[in-house]
C-alpha cells in the first residue's frame, strides 16, 4: 500500500521530487519503491522524463483501479480503528417475519443516542431461521414470538402479550356488518389465507379445531405485508397479530368464540457473553412500555 501512496502521488504530481516531499521520503525511496510496484503489474507505470515525465498506457489503466483499492484500505483502516475505540458498535439482530419493526422504533431511538456508532445488521426469516441466527452467532439477540422447544439454550425475556385478530376486506361481506366481532360459524366456505411458518400458526389451528372448525388454507404467504395484499385484492379472510400492520382498506375483527393470543419475546444465547451495546438494547427491549400498543403485559 505504501507502494500504491507514492504511486498515486506521482500521477497527480508527475515529478519524483514533489511527489517524494509529498510523502515525506527521499527521492531513491519513493523512486525504488514505484520500480518494484512496477515489476509486480508487469510494466512501466511512468515515462521518465526531466520535464515531460507521464504515464504510460498502463498507468493510466492502472491509476483509477490503484486509486480505488488505496481508498478502500482507508476505508478499512478507519473502521477498524473505529470499533478498536468502541466509536462503532456491530450489533447483528434476528427479527421474526411476523414481527412489525414499527414496535421497534423507540427502543432503537434509545440505542442510537446511547451509541451513536452502532452498526445494525438486521436480518428476517421464519422462526427455524431466527433459532439458526442465534445458534451460529449471525445473531446475538432476536426478537419473535414464541419458538417453543427449538434449542436448550435460547434464554426467553418476554416482552408482551397480544390479542389474534380476524381480517377481512372492508368490502368483505363480513367487513361491512356492523359488529365488531365474529362467530367462527359465519367463517365457514371462507378462503383462508394461511401464514407459512408462523409462530401461531399451530396454536391458531389447534384452538380452531377445538372448536369445531375445520378448514383448508386457500392461499400460503410468509409475511403480514403479503397477506395484507391479497386482503386487499379481497381473496379471503385471515389472521393477524394485534400489532401488525394495518390497512385502511382492511377490517380487523375479534373472534367471538375463542381467545387466541401470543407472546412477542427478546431471545439470547445462555452461556454466550453479549456485547455492552446487545446488553443495552436487552435493557431497553425489557423496560419498553408496549401499552400504547394495545397489548398486555405477559404473564410471569
Amino acid at each position: 500500500m505504501q507502494q500504491v501512496r507514492y504511486f498515486l502521488a506521482l500521477s497527480s504530481t508527475l515529478n519524483f521530487t514533489r511527489a517524494a516531499e509529498e510523502c515525506h521520503v527521499t527521492q531513491p525511496a519513493l523512486t525504488r519503491a514505484i520500480k518494484n510496484l512496477e515489476d509486480e503489474l508487469g510494466g512501466e507505470l511512468i515515462r521518465r522524463e526531466r520535464r515531460h515525465s507521464h504515464l504510460t498506457e498502463l498507468g493510466r489503466r492502472m491509476l483509477p483501479l490503484l486509486q480505488q483499492c488505496y481508498d478502500a484500505a482507508s476505508s478499512a483502516k478507519s473502521l477498524a480503528k473505529a470499533v478498536k475505540s468502541s466509536d462503532v458498535a456491530p450489533l447483528k439482530v434476528a427479527i421474526s417475519n411476523s414481527i412489525n419493526i414499527a414496535l421497534l422504533i423507540s427502543p432503537f431511538s434509545e440505542l442510537f443516542r446511547a451509541y451513536p456508532g452502532v452498526h445494525l445488521k438486521i436480518s428476517r426469516g421464519a422462526p427455524m431461521i431466527v433459532v439458526e441466527a442465534l445458534k451460529s452467532g449471525d445473531a446475538e439477540l432476536a426478537i419473535a414470538g414464541p419458538l417453543g422447544q427449538a434449542w436448550d439454550r435460547i434464554c426467553t425475556w418476554p416482552l408482551f402479550d397480544e390479542e389474534i385478530e380476524l381480517v377481512v376486506n372492508s368490502e368483505h361481506p363480513l367487513g361491512r356488518r356492523n359488529e365488531a366481532d365474529v362467530a367462527l360459524s359465519q367463517l365457514v366456505g371462507e378462503p383462508i389465507l394461511s401464514r407459512v411458518d408462523w409462530e401461531t400458526s399451530e396454536d391458531l389451528s389447534r384452538f380452531l379445531r377445538a372448536n369445531g372448525f375445520a378448514h383448508e388454507a386457500a392461499h400460503e404467504v410468509e409475511t403480514d405485508h403479503d397477506l395484507l395484499a391479497l386482503l386487499e385484492a379481497n381473496a379471503g379472510v385471515g389472521f393477524v397479530s394485534m400489532t401488525a400492520p394495518r390497512s385502511p382498506n382492511v377490517r380487523r375483527l375479534k373472534l367471538r368464540d375463542i381467545d387466541i393470543s401470543r407472546t412477542v419475546a427478546v431471545y439470547g444465547v445462555a452461556g454466550r457473553q453479549r456485547s455492552p451495546v446487545a446488553t443495552t438494547l436487552l435493557n431497553l427491549l425489557r423496560a419498553t412500555d408496549w401499552s400504547p400498543f394495545g397489548v398486555r403485559e405477559p404473564a410471569r
